[in-house]
């Protein structure tokens, strides 16, 4: 009998898949490379490795290879102390004692600090791979690169990889809380916990450091946008001091969000005018106390007189003001400010896609040299689908920093699957014509069209203490991309999304291409169930989860639904032509043409700059009311061919990966439903128009959806 007993526990260990992935580890899983030709490839060419140098981040980057290393090939590549055929060396250029005799001048010429160089070279007739660089930060950059290669199966036979970030301030935005809540955040609290710091270091802090510098972001900014001026205080400075040492080693400093009402809420003063004289000294006296603490500090993110939010124009200063005084206390450490551009007033009746451009439009040139503008990537808020930010190409003497959202308030939040790289890139690629065509978005905020000095781009996180880091797993797919985009803007949408599904769920070409397949199409089923043809901020009230079109008689207009859609018996749309708001006017010539022509106009955008009758007929042949039930059925459409996908995958990818996603596919679907019911039916009572026959027909009534409420939403 207890044969039988061993027998049964046996099989049932052998088939349970005790090792299912969680998530955890995210794109660093270094699993053994399950491709025996490839394999034996890699084995060939590298026998062992050196690592020259013995600093934090040279320690950490060893850490990191000898891992890498050890997990792909699985067995342990030896630390070598001389050269040997086919191993990797790598170390500082400038103090390598093994590539002194190697010139690389024309490669070190074309890489930044932060870059780094791996290349095949032969160094006493000897096979060896080098990567190398101008700062321990660019080996260790170049060795996540390189690990990347194996973990992606790509060939290493002869390579020569040159690489350097373009733009130079690369973070995240953490939009988390003291009390570890997280706004807009959909994966759980707040992953630093403040009450332990700073004598209990939690080992996520260092998994998080390897995850940013993996993907080159240096840089990140601990607290809310909605700051709480405690963080400023001596009893968490110490806190975040301990997290910095954490960081340091990985290329990655701080930064704060400054309450600009700090001197009144912890420094008893009676005032927070910008250019009053105490105001000045208390915060110059900060800065030196965090700069004490925390000698590589990166600076201050601001968000000022915006929705609530104490700022310069309290004092009936301007936006300069604050932002200048705020530099210069920072400046002797070489620290930065990044003023956000979105601000908007309720009291002034003006398109709100217009506020932040006439805000800022005037003040370019006046900001001190260690100031930069943090521009959302559209006028409006993080929309699924919005145009471009007009204020891009209109500052030229003033550094633009992009701010993308990475978290999803508007697109699903955490339960729906949607790949952000293609809205990055939207963005990114877009043509300004500031200084003609070619003009994009992303040479504007890498620097090179204006040539400023510094430059940057930031992304609001979506981690937080779920267990998988993001909620759903292909929220890792987003911070990924954020970063690699952050590095190299040029890279494509397809290119990121195959490194990320090679080195997090598998390097099959089958189940590459089918993953591949949903993720590029996921962003376009999103806006088509939820804001086609540029309908846009149409979402629940505050928590924004779910379709509320009919929002209104809020105490400000543009936080309600119809201030946007703007639907009547005539037809919809936001009229933001010489006729309407003319926000059409703060783009450059060329693009205001586009945009101002109802035959030019992209059809994804008709809706936001143009508005228009339920029977206007659109290039399909379909009228107006027509094509928007077709968006609305096509986006649910989507997400079922979507599940499709997926579940042909069932056995073929990790089970518990498998599992995962397709519970909240199915949520997906049910709430994509409800958008298109929902909407469709509410927008049906402007239209009086029938839905076309051949849809199906919504089971429940607007009166049913209109209902609906969710006092306990996540993320508010």
């Amino acid at each position: 009998m207890k044969k039988v007993y061993l027998f049964f526990f046996l099989t049932l260990f052998i088939n349970t898949n005790i090792f299912s992935d969680d998530g955890y580890r995210l794109w660093l899983k270094y699993d053994k490379i399950k491709d025996k030709k490839i394999l034996d490839s890699y084995t060939s060419q590298i026998k062992g490795w050196i690592v020259e140098g013995n600093s934090p981040t040279i320690l950490v980057a060893k850490e990191e290879l000898q891992k890498g290393l050890n997990g792909l090939l699985g067995k342990k590549i030896k630390e070598l102390s001389q050269i040997k055929n086919n191993i990797i060396i790598a170390g500082v250029y400038s103090q390598s004692h093994y590539l002194k005799n190697i010139n690389l001048s024309e490669s070190l010429v074309e890489i930044s600090n932060e870059g780094f160089v791996i290349k095949s070279i032969k160094i006493d007739s000897k096979n060896v791979i080098i990567i190398t660089g101008k700062s321990d930060t660019g080996i260790l950059y170049g060795i996540f690169h390189f690990l990347r290669l194996l973990q992606t199966n790509s060939n290493i036979k002869n390579i020569n990889i040159v690489s350097s970030p373009k733009i130079k301030l690369r973070l995240l935005n953490h939009w988390d809380n003291l009390n570890r809540t997280v706004e807009r955040g959909y994966a759980g609290f707040s992953i630093w916990d403040w009450h332990k710091l700073p004598d209990y270091i939690s080992p996520q802090y260092k998994d998080y450091a390897r995850a940013n510098a993996s993907i080159g972001i240096n840089g990140t900014v601990l607290t809310n946008v909605n700051a709480n001026a405690w963080v400023l205080t001596h009893q968490y400075l110490i806190k975040v001091a301990a997290l910095a040492n954490v960081f340091r080693p990985y290329g990655i400093k701080v930064y704060l969000t400054a309450r600009f009402s700090a001197p009144i809420e912890i420094g008893n003063l009676k005032t927070a005018d910008p250019l009053n004289e105490e105001v000045k000294q208390w915060w110059k006296n900060k800065v030196d106390e965090i700069y004490k603490l925390i000698p590589d500090f990166g600076g201050f993110l601001v968000k000022a007189n915006s929705e609530g939010q104490p700022g310069p124009q309290n004092y009936g200063r301007t936006h300069v003001d604050g932002a200048n005084m705020l530099a210069e206390a920072l400046e002797p450490y070489g620290g930065v400010v990044m003023w956000r551009a979105f601000v908007y007033d309720s009291n002034i009746k003006e398109d709100r896609a217009k506020q932040s451009y006439n805000e800022f439009k005037p003040l370019d040139g006046k900001f001190r040299k260690n100031v930069l503008i943090q521009v959302k990537n559209g006028p409006i808020d993080f929309q699924p689908r919005e145009p471009f930010h007009p204020l891009f190409g209109a500052m030229p003497d003033t550094p633009l920093m992009m701010e993308f959202q990475i978290t999803q308030e508007y697109l699903g939040q955490g339960t729906h699957l949607v790949y952000l790289a293609p809205l990055f890139k939207e963005c990114l690629d877009s043509d300004t014509y500031s200084k003609g065509p070619g003009s994009t978005v992303a040479k504007i905020i890498d620097g090179s069209l204006e040539n400023h000095s510094i430059s940057g781009i930031a992304g609001v996180s979506n981690i937080g203490t779920d267990r998988n880091w993001t909620g759903h797993l292909f929220g890792q797919a987003n911070w990924y991309a954020f970063g690699r985009l952050a590095w190299d803007h040029n890279l494509s949408s397809d290119e990121i999304a195959e490194e990320w599904i090679r080195m997090t769920i598998s390097n099959d070409n089958e189940i590459v291409s089918k993953i591949k397949s949903i993720m590029l199409k996921s962003r376009e089923d999103c806006v088509n169930y939820m804001t086609p043809l540029g309908l846009h901020h149409i979402m629940g009230w505050n928590h924004h989860y779910g379709p509320a079109p009919w929002i209104k008689d809020k105490h400000r207009d543009d936080w309600t639904s119809v201030y946007y859609h703007r639907a009547d018996t005539n037809g919809i749309g936001f009229d933001r032509t010489a006729t309407g708001s003319n926000a059409v006017s703060q783009y450059f010539p060329e693009v205001a043409e586009i945009f101002s022509s109802v035959e030019k106009c992209p059809e994804e955008y008709l809706l936001w700059f143009h508005h228009l009758p339920w029977d206007y007929k659109m290039k399909s042949g379909k009228t107006l009311w027509e094509e928007i039930c077709y968006h609305y059925y096509n986006g649910v459409e989507g997400v079922k061919e979507t599940i499709k996908i997926w579940d042909s995958l069932k056995n073929k990818i990790d089970n518990e990966q498998y599992n995962h996603v397709k519970m909240l596919l199915n949520i997906q679907l049910k709430e994509a439903i409800w958008w298109r019911d929902a909407c469709v039916l509410y927008f049906q009572t402007f239209s009086k128009r029938p839905i076309p026959d051949e849809l199906e027909k919504p089971e429940k009534s607007l009166d049913y959806y209109m209902n609906l409420n969710f006092p306990y939403a996540p993320g508010i």
